[in-house]
């Protein structure tokens, strides 16, 4: 049946300790103390983001690898965690379409520009429809499940855990919360920011777009949130002209 709710997201693993974690990594390449010292003795919250943000601006991004998350995440689409799966140093778990069988009518998603359109959706409705019916011919003639797939659609519905260490869902959230990243996957990281800045509320100035945490934009096509970064530059050379 179509599914046309928004990606669904939950953080299930994370560090108990993240701050003091990401605190006692920094703070380790400047102290001659043992990091488990520096660990136990953490306790001033603002003197621990002060240095972060001074190490994380500094780009020494090494610090925040030692953090893990996991979150469980469904109702998205295949062409959604097409999307994520090209991330790297991430570790994935996806239904199988090879162990799985669809009965009946398989989940779907229906992109918002098609949503929109009563006419387009409805024939996008009725090929769904098809594509099930054929699905479950081929199944039913004792196609494996492996082979049957094959005609299913990038809008069929799906589900994984996907885990990575902070300094990739960084990466991700600037890349994919852009407002000219497709929709899906820009939901769905903005979900699995969401669930993490819920309880480490000190990460939020850092899963923004890159735009907002650079202060310029460098895609070459521009929303216009933020001055082109060939702006700056003309700017700053005009200054110094002058």
């Amino acid at each position: 049946m179509e599914n046309n709710n928004k990606p669904i997201v939950n953080l299930i693993s994370k560090p108990k300790d993240m701050l003091r974690t990401v605190y006692t990594a920094c703070r380790t390449c400047y102290s001659a103390d043992m990091p488990i010292n520096i660990y136990n003795d953490a306790n001033d919250e603002e003197k621990m983001l002060k240095l972060i943000e001074r190490v994380i601006s500094s780009g020494h991004y090494s610090t925040i690898e030692h953090i893990q998350v996991s979150f469980a995440i469904s109702n998205v689409s295949r062409a959604c965690t097409h999307q994520l799966v090209r991330h790297r140093h991430m570790s994935f778990s996806q239904k199988s379409q090879r162990y799985v069988k669809e009965k009946g009518q398989f989940d779907y998603l229906i992109p918002p520009t098609i949503e929109r359109n009563q006419e387009l959706k409805e024939k996008f409705i009725k090929f769904m429809g098809e594509i099930s019916d054929k699905y479950q011919e081929f199944v039913d003639a004792g196609i494996p499940a492996e082979d049957a797939r094959a005609v299913l659609p990038n809008a069929t519905a799906t589900s994984m855990v996907a885990s990575l260490n902070l300094r990739e869902l960084i990466h991700i959230a600037n890349l994919r919360l852009c407002s000219r990243a497709q929709y899906e996957i820009r939901m769905m990281v903005k979900g699995m920011c969401d669930a993490l800045i819920a309880e480490e509320p000190w990460l939020k100035p850092y899963l923004v777009p890159k735009c907002e945490r650079f202060g310029f934009c460098d895609e070459d096509k521009s929303c216009g949130r933020k001055p082109k970064l060939e702006e700056l530059k003309n700017a700053a050379n005009a200054v110094a002209v002058l």
